[in-house]
């Protein structure tokens, strides 16, 4: 996929007008489709046949999606509990409930993308760096750690009360960083998902950068898939490509 024309002057005016980076951390920072297929291994160990990557990421984000709409007042970690039984029934599997609990405590095991760590310490030398994040406050820690602890501010699905791409989550986050000082306008949202992230940014007017980790694969993994690609400001395949067009863009100016 082809960057769009005018997109480095696109991207430059808004940095400069930016204070603050706002970030996706599952899918964008963290590798969540490993994680999950990692944490997922017992229960699908246990099929006949090899296993389809993508058909178990896409039966993963299908029921991931109805379990959030059903109770978008639950912990993350209660939410991949219910996908984990719901998987299981799929295929035909009766688990333990509390193995499925030990499922949604994974998210503390998920690996970090080798670049994130490294490129948000860069970033975090020209803007605030902020998460809004859908995973519950407890396996979010984990992986802030892996991270190395960038963040200034942190919005939770489980502080907000609901999980994107419910816009009531962005506006959270404009709340709470306007008291901070940031107005919505100085806020560059940065993300992997389209369905979660790209298209309710847009819809609220929030500029955003789509780093597109599943670059050379069909699909969208494990996240829904959009109705079309959200307008974006412009695309990069690693943390670390966007970082260095951000240092271009910022030394130019």
């Amino acid at each position: 996929m082809r960057r769009q024309a005018g997109e480095p002057a696109r991207l430059g005016a808004v940095l400069r007008g930016a204070k603050a980076l706002s970030f996706d951390v599952y899918g964008t920072l963290i590798d969540w489709e490993s994680g999950i297929l990692s944490a997922l291994a017992p229960l699908l160990a246990r099929l006949e046949g090899p296993v389809d990557r993508e058909a178990v990421l896409a039966l993963h984000a299908r029921e991931e999606a109805l379990a959030q709409r059903q109770a978008p007042h639950r912990p993350y970690r209660d939410i991949l509990a219910t996908v984990h039984r719901r998987i299981a029934a799929r295929y035909g599997l009766d688990v333990p409930w509390e193995e499925s609990l030990a499922y949604g405590l994974s998210v503390a095991e998920w690996p970090a993308f080798p670049d994130s760590a490294a490129a948000l310490a860069r970033l975090g030398r020209h803007f605030a760096l902020v998460a809004l994040t859908n995973v519950d406050n407890v396996n979010f820690a984990a992986s802030n750690r892996k991270l190395g602890r960038p963040f200034t501010h942190v919005f939770t699905a489980e502080d907000n009360g609901c999980y994107k791409p419910d816009p009531r989550g962005f506006r959270a986050m404009f709340t709470g960083l306007a008291a901070a000082g940031i107005a919505r306008g100085e806020i560059l949202h940065v993300a992997e998902s389209h369905f979660h992230d790209l298209a309710p940014a847009a819809k609220l007017g929030l500029p955003a950068v789509w780093i597109h980790r599943r670059a050379g694969r069909e699909g969208f993994g494990a996240t829904r898939t959009p109705p079309r690609l959200a307008p974006r400001l412009a695309r990069f395949e690693n943390l670390a490509a966007f970082a260095d067009a951000v240092e271009t863009a910022l030394d130019a100016s």
